[in-house]
């Protein structure tokens, strides 16, 4: 039990560490929730916002790059994640967007587990988002709130 809380403070300390600031924002990774039960665990974040150097291109473009921190960040988390907690075998991911007010939309969501992994000559970020066994509704390059009931028809 000691071993598992250890990791779990060594994952945390990694992911303000090296998750500090993304590669299209500046903005800081805030973890909302770590729950482990054995093997598996539960991990929420919420996603970071456009930069705000962003505020200054077409709104669109601000969107896609906070998008694609989204889905970045959502692998880079795997990756820490695995590599802090051997005995992990998977774990459940939630991402969340700062929406009007106090109000929090899903972005991305879905299971990942320690074997799934995207091919390295898969180019794309969203393709091997969705490898690693994440789901989301991206159109126009922004993610939009995941509703688990249309996802079969906009995937």
């Amino acid at each position: 039990m000691m071993k598992q809380l250890w990791e779990a403070a060594d994952f945390v300390r990694d992911l303000h560490r090296r998750l500090r600031f993304g590669d299209l924002s500046r903005a800081h990774l805030k973890l909302l929730r770590l729950e482990l039960r054995g093997d598996e665990a539960e991990c929420e974040w919420m996603a970071r916002p456009a930069d705000p150097w962003d505020a200054y291109l077409p709104p669109s473009v601000g969107e896609r790059h906070a998008s694609l921190q989204a889905l970045e960040d959502s692998l880079a988390v795997r990756n820490l994640l695995f590599q802090a907690m051997p005995a992990l075998s998977s774990a459940v991911f939630r991402v969340y967007r700062q929406a009007e007010g106090e109000h929090a939309e899903l972005i991305i969501t879905g299971t990942v587990t320690r074997d799934d992994q995207a091919a390295a000559n898969v180019c794309s970020l969203a393709m091997r988002a969705k490898l690693c066994g994440l789901k989301f509704w991206l159109s126009d390059g922004v993610l939009g709130e995941f509703h688990a009931e249309g996802y079969a028809s906009s995937s």
